[in-house]
């Protein structure tokens, strides 16, 4: 992910990518492969969406409170869109999903998305270590 120029985004991603994988086993265990194919699915989603979003805000290099808005509402509608194209592509054609390990892996991941705002963005710190 070194496209990524966003460090809180990038954490959260890896973060997501965690939860996803637990999930996999977490369903896996519980209802076998379909489940853990299911969950994998539905944390995929949730990163899928998050390099679109991701990919919109780190092209954004102006300093207006104004452009730092719309990329943002931008970037959003992005990452929503993405997320109900693949939402549907998968209940449409993934007959044996398991809905519970599916929805819940993305629920999670989308909720761990959110702890982006969490996140430190000390790049001042960043660039001063880097001289050390």
């Amino acid at each position: 992910m070194p496209w990524i120029r966003n460090k809180p985004v990038r954490i959260v991603m890896r973060w997501q990518l965690i939860v996803t994988l637990a999930m996999v086993l977490a369903s896996g265990l519980v209802w076998g492969i379909h489940g853990a194919a299911s969950a994998l699915l539905g944390g995929v989603i949730s990163i899928i969406s998050a390099a679109a979003f991701s990919a919109i805000i780190s092209r954004y290099a102006g300093a207006t409170a104004g452009g730092v808005l719309i990329t943002a509402i931008k970037a959003e509608a992005v990452k929503i869109v993405v997320m109900v194209i693949l939402l549907w592509l998968v209940l449409t054609l993934y007959t044996n999903v398991v809905a519970v390990g599916f929805i819940g892996t993305f629920a999670l991941t989308v909720l761990v998305f959110g702890m982006a705002l969490f996140v430190a963005d000390d790049t001042k710190a960043d660039r001063v270590k880097q001289f050390e």
